[in-house]
């Protein structure tokens, strides 16, 4: 057996193997560049830990599903000036992700507050954080059907257990049936416990009458509202701009 055959074998064993994408190169570059065998050593390894890294990486953004890959750096913040580029980016920071903080994005549609509310998702799954995107539609549909065939605490735990949770455009339509009531324990699931965005058309008064009980809208707004950043996003929207609507609307 070669040393290399041997080499293999250390490697798989100590589940390493992935060092061989580099090994080549960082060989010829020890020898060329004459290193040290302790900087040889480091500059192989290094390669595997950023390997993994990316790995990893891609493993939790697949894993957030995000509706599509935004990111602050696609955003035009210049499109709406009024959109405080300041606060988002600061969030970007995903410092309120460790303090087990809230944000709701409200605004009217084609602002971008789905855009900024996965490009944050996408900032948090680089810094090491599980994230799960969803409609709040396909939220509560999940849950309805999960009280149907008796999953319901598994399938709220899907969403209470993730480090930071966005649910995309709430308050599209009203709550119905058990609907306030899974809103409200979600909410209650990850008070303190993890990270909640919110997009809305609706602004956040607008948001107590979807419970349809004052008790349990109380309950419920008083867990979100005590850790949260309201941003509140106006202007044109990106989807239809006025300057092409007048463009459209010339003879």
């Amino acid at each position: 057996m070669s040393p290399i055959d041997d080499l293999v074998r250390i490697l798989k064993k100590l589940r390493l193997s992935g060092v061989f994408e580099t090994l080549e190169l960082r060989t010829k570059q020890a020898v060329e560049d004459n290193l040290s065998h302790g900087e040889f050593l480091y500059r192989l390894l290094n390669d595997e830990v950023e390997r993994r890294d990316s790995k990893q990486l891609h493993l939790r953004i697949r894993r957030a599903s995000f509706d599509h890959q935004k990111t602050l750096e696609d955003f035009d913040f210049a499109f709406n000036p009024e959109i405080p580029k300041p606060r988002i980016v600061d969030l970007a920071t995903c410092l309120f992700i460790e303090r087990h903080e809230n944000v709701a994005l409200v605004g009217p549609a084609g602002v971008g507050k789905s855009h900024i509310g996965q490009a944050i998702g996408h900032r948090a799954c680089r810094a090491g954080h599980k994230v799960l995107y969803v409609t709040a539609h396909d939220l509560l549909s999940q849950l309805r059907a999960s009280r149907a065939d008796g999953s319901y605490d598994r399938r709220l735990l899907r969403f209470t257990g993730p480090d930071l949770l966005i649910v995309d455009d709430l308050g599209l339509r009203p709550l119905q049936h058990h609907e306030p009531l899974d809103l409200y324990e979600l909410i209650r699931g990850r008070y303190e416990r993890g990270s909640l965005i919110i997009t809305s058309n609706r602004d956040i008064d607008e948001w107590y009458p979807l419970f349809g009980d004052e008790l349990l809208a109380s309950a419920a707004m008083d867990r979100f509202l005590h850790h949260s950043h309201i941003i509140r996003m106006t202007g044109e929207s990106h989807r239809n701009p006025r300057r092409e609507r007048s463009k459209s609307a010339m003879p």
